[in-house]
C-alpha cells in the first residue's frame, strides 16, 4: 500500500475522556486529520485465558496509511492496555475532496 493511500485507523479505550485526548494529540502531531469517537461501545473478547465484557470507547482516525507506525509507536507507548486495539484498514474510495482534506491535514 502506498504511503499516501487513505486508511481508517480504529483506537478502543476503557476511558473515553483519554481516548479523546489522545486523539486530540495526534491530530495536533498532524498524525491524524480527523478522529471520529464513539464514547460507548460493548466489547466481548478473550485475553489471558478469560472472556471479558467490557464497556469501551471507539475511535476512527482517518489518516494516511504511511503514519499508521507513528500511531502504534504512539499508542504503544501512551495508552494504558498492555496490547491496545489498533486496526487500520484500508479506504477504497471515497469522496476526492475529502481524501485531499485528509492528505492536506497530515505529515507528507
Amino acid at each position: 500500500m502506498a504511503e499516501d493511500e487513505i486508511v481508517d485507523v480504529s483506537i478502543t479505550a476503557d476511558d473515553p475522556v483519554w481516548l479523546a485526548e489522545f486523539t486530540r494529540r495526534l491530530i495536533a502531531d498532524e498524525l491524524a486529520a480527523c478522529g471520529n469517537i464513539i464514547p460507548a461501545i460493548r466489547s466481548i473478547y478473550r485475553w489471558e485465558g478469560r472472556i471479558h465484557d467490557d464497556a469501551q470507547a471507539l475511535v476512527i482516525l482517518h489518516t494516511r496509511a504511511g503514519l499508521v507506525p507513528a500511531i502504534i509507536e504512539r499508542a504503544d507507548a501512551e495508552h494504558p492496555d498492555e496490547t491496545p486495539q489498533v486496526l487500520a484498514v484500508p479506504v477504497a474510495n471515497g469522496h476526492p475532496g475529502y481524501r485531499q482534506w485528509v492528505l492536506d491535514s497530515t505529515r507528507g
